[in-house]
Parts: structure tokens; sequence; C-alpha cells
């Protein structure tokens, strides 16, 4: 081997080691960069006519597991799903009340049916009949107070799909600027591996938004698919989905088409949007809540209806009415009922109208039975409107031996799309037990699955980090190793300098 031949090895050898040491650089510096993948140099020996010519650079390329990969970013999207969920349904939690505490629905229903049992034993007493009053006015407002709760979180749910689609649509912008600079970048033969880690996050960042597949072409193309098997268009600079802002009321629904769906380039995909922040808060603002609010208006029809028939109007609408039922859909008359309710204006003004009644009762085989108030004037003592509310309105049958009309629990809803996911209660108390504890399991379950999945999601994360992430102690050797070839190559370029020199001055000499 010649001397220029030692040289060119020896220098060659050292552009190599600076471009090794620049990876281990930056894959120290990106070593807590969540999803960054360690990025490795390629090299191939170079040799002429079976004679060792040094090492050329090639570009560099990343630790990867595409396989593992995918099932991290699909677990960040059932995470993200459930994390959003829990959120919502804690916030209705909190108005919920707790069971047995005095402020959840079944026992503020309770209280009012006490207040009655003691008024039953003192029929004339003003403070009794007023305590009645008291308790139905603290029952309505109650239910209102969980109505409007309903209502604000599928208006937060309607906000952040606006906000999450103007995110994902940022993220399917960076995705396309970035597959264009590494289709352009593989074409000429260099390194993508930086940009292929900063797709990586923009896909990371939209996974936690819906739930996505990546499909990456032998030029380095990404084509991004939801699960659903829609294509979402990453080259679109004004971003390909959209949703126009909304007011999320119980009289609107996405099924009636009184809420904005999801579009893409002008199509309807909501249907197809699944997981992720985005899928939860379509779930939340289209099915669950306005299930809940569905729920919560058939109880508070039915508990005023029940009142009336007995022939005490004691929760009306704000026109002193009782909603009428009977409608097509089910609830058509009485959609967001439970926001309005209130106690009768007519028995807050006079409330010795809970001992004798606001009207008269026909009476139907079906139905109650035939009812007359007590009269102007008629006995202080009269109690038999108090005994019809606590066996009758209270209880599961409307008059003895017949049971009372089964509330709607399908059909529900201003477009009657919606089902509640419980049996159909005969007596109120019942119905506000099914009504709470069906929407408090529905948090456990969110807030158990989430803890499985976050389990899941860390195990998955810690496996890949493992595999593709950036070990410090391989980098440390790696720099090791790199000095020591450093100063290898750096001697033989100074040994080989030397005797150039000495070679040169014999020449000269």
């Amino acid at each position: 081997m010649n001397l220029d031949a030692a040289l060119s090895i020896a220098t060659g050898g050292v552009a190599n080691i600076d471009r090794q040491l620049a990876l281990v650089s930056q894959n120290i510096a990106n070593a807590s960069t969540p999803g960054y993948a360690t990025e490795v140099g390629t090299q191939q020996a170079l040799t002429e006519s079976g004679l060792p010519m040094g090492v050329r650079s090639g570009p560099a390329t990343r630790l990867t597991d595409a396989a593992l990969q995918a099932q991290t970013q699909a677990q960040a999207s059932t995470v993200a799903d459930l994390t959003t969920q829990q959120t919502a349904l804690q916030a209705i939690d909190a108005v919920q009340g707790t069971p047995g505490q005095g402020n959840d629905l079944p026992s503020l229903l309770g209280a009012l049916s006490n207040q009655f049992s003691t008024l039953l034993n003192q029929p004339d007493n003003q403070t009794a009949q007023s305590a009645v009053v008291g308790a139905a006015s603290t029952l309505a407002s109650g239910i209102n107070a969980l109505s409007n709760a309903y209502t604000a979180q599928r208006n937060t749910a309607q906000g952040n799909l606006v906000s999450g689609i103007a995110s994902a649509n940022q993220a399917l912008t960076q995705i396309g600027s970035l597959n264009n600079q590494i289709v352009t970048l593989k074409s000429t033969g260099q390194s993508t591996a930086d940009l292929e880690n900063q797709r990586d996050r923009a896909v990371n960042t939209l996974s936690g938004l819906l739930n996505v597949k990546t499909l990456v072409s032998p030029n380095g193309d990404m084509l991004v698919l939801t699960n659903a098997g829609l294509t979402l268009p990453t080259r679109d600079t004004t971003g390909p989905l959209s949703i126009a802002n909304a007011n999320a009321a119980p009289q609107t629904s996405y099924a009636s088409g009184t809420l904005p769906g999801v579009m893409l380039n002008g199509q309807d995909v909501t249907g197809q949007i699944r997981g992720g922040q985005l899928g939860a808060n379509i779930a939340l603002r289209d099915t669950t809540l306005p299930t809940y609010q569905a729920e919560l208006d058939e109880f508070s029809q039915t508990l005023a209806s029940r009142f009336s028939a007995q022939g005490l109007t004691l929760f009306t609408d704000p026109t002193g009415a009782v909603p009428s039922g009977g409608g097509t859909p089910a609830q058509a008359g009485y959609v967001g009922f439970a926001g309005t309710i209130q106690v009768n204006p007519a028995v807050t003004a006079n409330p010795s109208l809970v001992r004798d009644g606001t009207q008269a009762v026909a009476g139907d085989p079906a139905g109650a039975s035939a009812f007359t108030p007590n009269p102007a004037g008629g006995p202080a003592g009269f109690s038999t409107l108090i005994s019809r509310i606590l066996t009758y309105a209270m209880g599961p049958n409307a008059q003895s031996g017949v049971t009372q009309p089964s509330p709607n629990l399908t059909g529900l809803g201003p477009a009657g799309t919606l089902q509640a996911p419980f049996g159909a209660p005969a007596a109120l108390s019942d119905f506000a037990s099914a009504l709470v504890g069906s929407q408090a399991q529905d948090s456990a379950s969110v807030t158990n699955q989430l803890q499985t999945e976050t389990a899941v999601q860390a195990s998955l994360t810690g496996k890949l980090s493992a595999e593709t992430g950036v070990s410090m102690d391989t980098e440390m050797a790696s720099v090791v190793a790199l000095q020591n070839a450093y100063g290898i190559n750096a001697r033989i370029i100074s040994a080989t300098q030397t005797m150039w020199t000495q070679l040169l001055s014999a020449v000269a000499a």
C-alpha cells in the first residue's frame, strides 16, 4: 500500500467518524424526545483490485419496529378516547351527587316522599305544606342542574371537535410537507432519518385525535387512513377536514341534522371518525350525553304526569303546563323538559294545594281513579290526595290493580334514535335509581377501562423505547469507540505526513 492510499483511508475514516459522532450527538440530544427512534449510520468498505481503500459513509437510517410502532399508536388513540370520556363523565358525576348523601336524584325524590308522609299526619299544617313545596322545588332544581350539565358537556365536546379538527389538519399538513421532503431526498440517496422522526411525531399527534394507520411506500411517501378505511389527504394545504361551529342544546342533534358533522372535502365522514379525542367527542355529543338527557327528560315527564294524573299538577314547564306525550318521535312534546321543569307557580303561590289538589280526575280504568279536589272551606284534615300521591304517584300502580304506564325507553331524543340501557321501571324511585345507576356505571366502567388501557400503553411504549429508543449506555460506548478510532486514524495521518516529509527531504538532498 502506498502512502497516498494510507492517507486516503485514514482521512476517509476520520470523515466517517465525524458523521458517526454527529449522529451520536443527535441521538443523545433527543434521548428524552417521545417517539424518537435512534438514528444509526451506514457505511460501506471500499476496495480496489482487491485491496482495501477505506470506508464510505452512507445515509443514516433509524432503528424501527413498524408493527410495534403501529400498536403503540393505536393504543395512544384508545387511551385518548377513554381520557376524553372520563373527563366528561366525571363532570357529570360531580353534578349527579353522591348516593345516600341527599343530593342525588333518588335522595331528592325520597325527600319529597318523606315530606308528603309528614304532611299525611298533619294535613292542615301550613309549615308541612310549605316543606312539601320546598322539597319539590329542590328536586326540580336538581333535575335542572343535571340537564344543564349534560348540555354544558355536549357544548364542550362540540368545541373540542372544532379545535381537534384544526389540530388534525395541522398534523396532516405537516405529514404531507415531510412526505415531499422525504421522497425528494430518498430519490437522491440522502438520509431521511431526521425527517422520518419528525413525521412519526406528527403521526403520534394525529393518533391522539383519531385512530389511524399508515402505509409507507418504497419511495418514502406515507399514506394515512382511518381505521374505517377512509384515506386522509396529506397534501391539502387548506386542511381536508372541517366542522362548523354550533351550539348543542337538548333539542339539537346530529341525527336530526341540527348539529354539524365532520366533513372531508365536502363529504360527511362523521361515522368514519373513531377513537382518539375526536371519536370520543363525537360519541359524547351525539350519543352518550343525548341519551342521558333523554333519560332525564323521560323521568321528568313521568314525574310530572304521574302527579298530575292523581289530581296534583305539582311539576310543570315554565308555562304552567305538563308537556304532553304520545308524539312522534316518542319525546317530541318534551325534549329538553328536564332543563325547564319547575314547581307549578299556582302551587308555589298556594302551598295548601298539595293537600287539596289542583284539578279533578275523571278516572280511567287503565290509569288513575277518579278524584275530586278538596273544595274551598273543605275539611282541614283532607288527606285523600296525599294518600294518592304516596301510594300511586310514587308507587308502581296508577290505582289498585292497575300498573303504571311504562315510560318510553326506546325511540328517544329529538330524532327518536336513542335508547336507554335499562328496563322499564314501574315506580318513580326505581326509575331514578336506574337512571343514576346506569350513568354512574358508565363513568366507573370508563375509568376502570382507562386504567387497564393506560397500563397497556405504558408497556407498549416501554417496549418500543427499549427496541428503538436512545440508550445512553450504547451511545456513550459508541463515543468511546469512535474516539479510539479517531485517535488511530489521526496517528496514521500523522505518521503518513512524517513519512512524506522525510521522503521529500531525501529527494531534495
